[in-house]
């Protein structure tokens, strides 16, 4: 990148010429860029071969770093004391959701406390920026990330999207801590 050392700004009519005045070529060739970076490059690669001060490489399967105390995980979708979903389709976590990957179909329910249930709930695990914007948008605490677990590695997209069914399946998991408190601080509070 050649480093500007004067401009002088003209006016003809009614544009503006700005004539950049940069060093002789000489001392911007690219060689010398080149064997500058190159350098560089050498001194952090045999500083991290005889002494692995920076070394940041991790052996993934044998060495792990542990995940902190609040770490969110994968979402889980809680039920009612009879079995059934929490969730009253009410859109608040897809509307607060940044990335869209939250996808809800609403339909009516035959019990007259609850107005709406979601017959499709799903979520795009690719797309989903682990946030938190969903869990805190809920009014009904039907929708938690506390599991402390990865989304699965995949080889087709569409196998990366959580259903009703499997965000269900994970409802009993709770790992996190919140606040500083256990994973049953909302059943102790009331």
């Amino acid at each position: 990148m050649d480093t500007v050392t004067q401009s002088e700004k003209t006016t003809v009519g009614r544009a503006t010429v700005v004539t950049v005045k940069r060093e002789p070529s000489q001392t911007t060739s690219f060689m010398m860029t080149l064997i500058r970076g190159m350098t560089v490059t050498m001194r952090h690669f045999f500083s991290n071969l005889f002494t692995k001060t920076q070394t940041e490489t991790l052996e993934y399967p044998e060495e792990k770093i542990p995940y902190p105390e609040r770490h969110r995980g994968l979402h889980r979708l809680m039920k009612r004391d009879d079995g059934r979903v929490r969730c009253v389709a009410c859109m608040c976590c897809p509307t607060a959701c940044p990335a869209n990957c939250i996808t809800i179909v609403p339909a009516e329910t035959d019990d007259p406390s609850v107005e709406k249930y979601p017959a499709v709930f799903e979520i795009d695990e690719l797309r989903c920026i682990v946030c938190g914007l969903c869990v805190e948008a809920c009014p009904c605490d039907a929708i938690r990330m506390d599991t402390k677990l990865h989304a699965a590695p995949v080889e087709f997209r569409g196998d990366a999207i959580e259903t009703k069914t499997s965000l269900l399946e994970r409802g009993g998991l709770s790992h996190a801590i919140q606040a500083g408190k256990g994973s049953d601080w909302r059943e102790s509070e009331q």
